[in-house]
């Protein structure tokens, strides 16, 4: 027996939801008593998962095709999963995972639990705790079935080093029925992304105008944060589509969440909820967001944030 891992990389450099679903996958190998193995694709250098606790490491070529192709990845991973006997396969949240993970459950007839956010409290049967309502509850899932995968929600779990010695393998990439062909991905190369920030510095209407844009900016820059907006901001043109978080943008779950001349609609709320940390600065002291935050800041955007960037420069 044994625990699958899909390790995600970027560019040939394993992304931190991959070194958290190495973290998540070894502690379940710890508490069974089993392997753990992890899947990768076209990585330059897997050792940093010899300290994320990987007993063996295929890192799968896909030569000329070097882009995410669910159906290629799917159906390698599957085929590791059988030839290894695992029982539990285990992907981020992120985009590609959200779209791989159930596929996988389907191909490898198992079932699937979504929104994870902590480690099974039960093996026999399958017991986990995962998200739901958009974030606002928890539920305790439970299945009978021999194979689960998990879907591992962003930041629910950290990373956790622990040092083996990892077995390097090479996987079969297997060829796709699919007549889906990726020929090009337009990326933001200069900074962090949404999905990948334990920091993320949002925008609202309340920043008045694109050009007053650089105090978001700014503040992002000093913390090492990702930039991001509310729907209206980038329906209105000011920032691109793919800044825009909340239930109908992207999901945030950064361990930071500053939110900037934001009221607080009940969507962009609950597209952020799982954060751990919310601070809202807004000159309405009725902005709903204020109910949802940790901390809040009544004032005018414009005298706080350069007061705040002041600060955590000297600071640093």
């Amino acid at each position: 027996m044994s625990v699958v891992v899909y390790i995600e990389s970027q560019n040939g450099i394993i992304k931190k939801a991959g070194l958290e679903v190495a973290s998540y996958g070894r502690a379940i190998a710890n508490a069974t008593k089993t392997a753990l193995i992890a899947v990768t694709f076209n990585t330059e250098d897997t050792s940093i998962l010899n300290s994320h606790g990987a007993d063996k490491v295929y890192n799968i070529n896909t030569a000329e095709d070097s882009f995410f192709n669910v159906d290629r990845y799917c159906a390698s991973i599957v085929g590791i999963a059988e030839q290894e006997n695992a029982k539990v396969v285990v992907v981020s949240a992120s985009a590609d995972g959200r779209y791989l993970g159930p596929i996988l459950a389907v191909k490898a007839q198992a079932a699937y639990f979504s929104n994870v956010v902590a480690l099974p409290s039960s093996y026999e049967p399958f017991t986990v705790k995962r998200s739901c309502f958009t974030n606002k509850a928890f539920n305790e899932s439970v299945s009978e079935q021999g194979r689960v995968v998990v879907s591992l929600s962003s930041n629910a779990f950290g990373i956790v080093e622990q040092e083996t010695a990892a077995e390097q393998l090479t996987g079969d990439y297997i060829e796709s029925s699919s007549s889906l062909k990726v020929t090009s991905i337009d990326k933001v190369t200069d900074k962090i992304t949404i999905a990948d920030a334990d920091i993320v510095v949002s925008g609202g209407r309340g920043l008045k105008g694109p050009e007053n844009w650089h105090l978001i900016e700014d503040l992002a820059e000093v913390l090492g944060a990702a930039t991001a907006c509310s729907k209206p901001v980038s329906d209105l043109g000011w920032r691109p589509h793919s800044e825009h978080v909340g239930q109908t943008g992207k999901p945030v779950a950064s361990n930071l969440y500053i939110a900037i001349g934001v009221s607080g609609a009940i969507q962009h709320l609950a597209g952020i909820n799982s954060s751990k940390v919310k601070v809202v600065i807004n000159s309405d002291p009725e902005a709903p967001f204020f109910k949802a935050a940790d901390y809040g800041i009544v004032g005018d955007a414009f005298e706080v944030v350069p007061q705040l960037i002041e600060k955590l420069k000297a600071i640093q």
